[in-house]
């Protein structure tokens, strides 16, 4: 049997992108399969409820914390290894490495077509889980086969059994699943081209994004015909703070919901997702539905 250290109440504000949010009641990181059994083990027999949390992007956390046991997946479970052919490279990544490291490990190995990964700040198992991508690309592309925990079990499944939409995967719906790690099959290319694609890929995204404070990163899904940041521009909301909060719609993308300097709460961000959906509305008709997950009590 495991024995994982699992604490309590641990203010998960450092462990999210947006840089707000309460406590967890009980707080856990587990290395291996083993230890995340025990870990749900844990919440069975204290009958709590249990969410994941990778590495804190895409999610807003309550305020008032979280009434349950957070299982993080981070460096505690972030191996990942590269097994060279002769027309390209096997990775094989687990779900606590970041998705940064597996692109910028793709390059440096002159692997091509996962560029697109450098620059996205998040796990690489919260990147299956939402299909992550960016400019055209994204992880159904890439991905092989993913392995994953549910009911005791350590269980895989091929890349084309995901189920992998827009921002969406077969884990999106399965309760108690968690996203072990996955593999992917990368072609080989010229090194130096690779390396100056994933670099203008890079330089795209600190022209475009608000990388210079904390966020959730986009806050909004792409309505089907439109985009969202638009849409929020075109409601006259681009750099709009309500109440003059911290929280703040990026003057540089209006996709983006963005915490300036730290000092917005997890409510006032929350706040400001309902109003620009509603302003949204008005203007145009179109409901924007976020990306972001929210944990915990979100009640007003």
């Amino acid at each position: 049997m495991a024995d994982i250290d699992i604490r309590r109440d641990v203010l998960l504000k450092p462990y999210t992108t947006m840089k707000c949010g309460g406590p967890a009641a009980f707080f856990a990181e587990p290395g291996n399969a083993e230890e995340l059994a025990e870990a749900f083990l844990f919440a069975q027999k204290e009958g709590l409820p249990a969410v994941i949390l990778g590495a804190g992007s895409n999610v807003l956390i309550s305020d008032k914390g979280f009434e349950g046991l957070v299982i993080r997946i981070g460096k505690n479970m972030s191996g990942i290894e590269v097994d060279m052919k002769e027309d390209g490279g096997i990775i094989r990544c687990q779900a606590g490495n970041m998705l940064s490291n597996f692109g910028n490990t793709c390059v440096s190995s002159g692997l091509e077509g996962a560029e697109f990964c450098c620059g996205i700040p998040g796990s690489a198992g919260g990147a299956i889980y939402m299909n992550a991508g960016a400019y055209g690309r994204q992880m159904e592309d890439i991905v092989t086969e993913v392995s994953y925990w549910q009911d005791g079990d350590i269980r895989k499944i091929k890349g084309d059994q995901a189920q992998f939409a827009y921002r969406k995967s077969i884990f999106s719906g399965m309760k108690d699943a968690v996203i072990l790690g996955f593999t992917a099959e990368v072609p080989a290319g010229d090194k130096d081209r690779i390396k100056a694609y994933a670099d203008e890929l890079r330089q795209k995204r600190i022209n475009s994004q608000p990388l210079n404070h904390p966020s959730c990163g986009s806050t909004f899904k792409r309505p089907e015909g439109y985009y969202a940041g638009r849409l929020i521009e075109d409601a006259g909301l681009k750099g709009f703070a309500l109440d003059g909060s911290g929280a703040c719609v990026s003057e540089k993308h209006a996709g983006f919901v963005v915490n300036i300097n730290g000092t917005a709460s997890a409510s006032d961000v929350y706040r400001l997702i309902l109003y620009v959906q509603e302003k949204v509305l008005e203007n145009s008709g179109v409901t924007l539905e976020p990306e972001v997950k929210f944990i915990g009590d979100f009640s007003l």
